[in-house]
């Protein structure tokens, strides 16, 4: 599982948790998010996610 941060706020999109929250279940890989998935802290497009690597 792999997590993915916004470049514009930092938020971090994690696979393992997903995002309930916002109706994306817990494991959901990031290539199957919605193409229309937008940062739910300060709303750019899911193009302007990062991998973070470790």
């Amino acid at each position: 599982m792999k997590q993915w941060q916004c470049v514009v706020c930092g938020w971090v999109y994690d696979e393992a948790q997903g995002d309930p929250e916002h109706g994306i279940a817990p494991g959901t890989r990031w290539e199957d998010v919605p193409a229309d998935f937008v940062c739910p802290e300060c709303g750019v497009a899911k193009q302007d996610f990062v991998m973070l690597e470790f």
